[in-house]
């Protein structure tokens, strides 16, 4: 094995931890409200489901980036998703059944996934140039980044709830990007491009966690 190969390795490595992050907290979120027994299907199920996922887009690549807008109708569904994590716990009750919530959080880990996965397998095919056993291992490598980590957000907000609103900022900024990193977007404000390609994943973190904290508080004025 030449240097070249070990510095694709060691990139896909690299480009798996960073990429991850976002996947974790949405795993995390989802599956947090859970009993114990049923987060654990929850981030099995989900991240099963999700490296599922990964595969096909990473087998069908080339013709997904050809789907005009998907980046940027990806990060709408994922800031929806965001902000109905964030007001999740205002909406759940004790008397819904364990099934059907572990139902709705491994749905809702799949279609976030999904939708951020797709600078994931980009990134890796990149980083493997071709290299199929490579393109293997950083698929591999995901599911245990995504368990290990879910379950290590999970377990942290049930600590500190202030983390439930940091890790919808995160998706939110995330949402942000993918929006206004698709190329047709681009085209679209390419003479405020310069400025809007960092204001506006702040200012729709912004929007979602405001509307998010106004949410809960009007719920939490509506059962006093």
């Amino acid at each position: 094995m030449d240097v070249s190969f070990w510095i694709r390795f060691v990139n896909i490595i690299i480009i798996d931890i960073v990429l991850s992050g976002d996947n974790a907290v949405v795993i995390g979120m989802a599956s947090r409200k859970l009993p114990p027994p049923q987060r654990k299907k929850a981030v099995i199920f989900g991240t099963a489901g999700a490296v599922g996922l990964r595969i096909v887009l990473t087998a069908l690549a080339t013709w997904v980036l050809l789907i005009p807008y998907l980046k940027a109708i990806g990060g709408v569904v994922l800031a929806w998703i965001a902000f109905k994590l964030l007001i999740g716990d205002g909406e759940e009750t004790s008397d819904i059944k364990a099934g059907h919530t572990l139902f709705t959080a491994v749905q809702t880990i799949i279609i976030a996934d999904f939708v951020m996965s797709l600078d994931n397998v980009l990134a890796v095919g990149g980083a493997a140039h071709g290299d199929f056993m490579l393109l293997l291992f950083g698929l591999g490598l995901s599911i245990p980044l995504l368990m290990v980590g879910s379950n290590a957000v999970a377990a942290l907000m049930d600590q500190v709830p202030l983390l439930i609103y940091i890790g919808a900022g995160i998706l939110s900024y995330t949402a942000g990007t993918m929006i206004i990193s698709e190329e047709a977007v681009q085209h679209r404000i390419a003479p405020v491009y310069y400025y809007l390609d960092w204001l506006f994943p702040l200012l729709l973190t912004a929007v979602i966690l405001g509307l998010g904290i106004w949410w809960r508080k009007r719920l939490y004025q509506s059962i006093i």
